[in-house]
Order: C-alpha cells, then structure tokens, then sequence
C-alpha cells in the first residue's frame, strides 16, 4: 500500500511540475492541456506530458533563437565600432606618414645645402640608419663628398647599410 502511494505522490509531484511548466508555456491545444484527474491512470499521464513536450521544446529552441539574434546584433556592434576604430587609425598612418614623407625631404634638403664636413660630423652622430636614409637621398655626388670628410669606421658602417638596402632581394 506504501509503495502505491509514493508513487502517487511522485506522479502528483510529475503532474504539478508538467503543469507548472505549461503554465509558464502557455502553449499547446486544450485538449492536450487539461490535466488528467488525480487517479489517473500512467497512460493518461505519459499522454498528457508527452502532448506538451512539443510545446516546451518549440518555446525552448524560439528562447535560443532570441538569445543567439541577441548575440549576433551584439557581434554586428563591435563589429562596426572595430571598422570605424581601423579606418581612423588608417587615417591617422596616411597623415603620419605625409608628415615624415615632408620632414625627411626637409632634412635631406638642410643637408644638401650644408658644407661637406660640417655635414659629415652631424651625420656621424646620428643613428646610423637615419643617416643612411639622409644620404640615400641626397645626389650622389653630394652623398661621395660627405663620406670622403667621415670619419672611415662611420663611412664604412653608413656604406654597409646603403649596400643593403639598394639590394632588390632579402639578404637573409
């Protein structure tokens, strides 16, 4: 007799359950959605939770379908502040570069101008690469004038890079 009424309270405790959750659905037809009489029999029960597992399933799968929607206007969103992010920082690079492009004429035009060894002594303090970059600029017979005044150890490192980089190919 026990075990007749656990298992009437565990189909009650199934039955309130189904029902609740119906409740939050509200889906399904009448017919499926009346619920079976307190001694109801198993098959009515199975019946009754199987014509509303359809409904569950659709309201779940219609909830992941909003949360992933949700999700994807999110993406879209950061998607388009990271475009606009990338096109100001081109922007930015298109007027850094104009700028250097200027400026190193400039500097290249004050060195052409300059005496040969004043030229010479100023270039062999710079960085090496920078100087290198002066010098590629500058017209040939200016750039040989202001080696010949260097220093030889400075005119030899400056001449390396100069090599190098008129290379066409990768030197590695």
């Amino acid at each position: 007799m026990s075990v007749i009424l656990n298992q009437l309270r565990a189909v009650d405790a199934r039955l309130i359950g189904a029902l609740a959750l119906l409740a939050l659905l509200g889906a399904g037809s009448a017919a499926s959605t009346e619920a079976p009489a307190p001694g109801a029999d198993a098959s009515e029960i199975e019946r009754f939770c199987t014509g509303i597992a359809d409904a569950a399933r659709d309201k779940r799968y219609a909830l992941q379908a909003m949360e992933l929607k949700k999700l994807q206007e999110g993406i879209d969103e950061r998607m388009a502040k990271l475009d606009e992010k990338r096109k100001e920082y081109e922007d930015w690079m298109g007027r850094r570069e104009k700028f250097l492009a200027q400026a190193e004429d400039s500097v290249v035009k004050i060195y052409a101008v300059m005496k040969p060894d004043a030229a010479a002594e100023r270039l062999a303090e710079l960085d090496a690469e920078i100087a290198a970059a002066i010098i590629m600029k500058l017209d040939s017979r200016k750039a040989g004038v202001i080696l010949n005044e260097m220093n030889s150890k400075a005119a030899a490192t400056l001449t390396t890079i100069l090599v190098a980089a008129s290379r066409r190919e990768d030197p590695s």
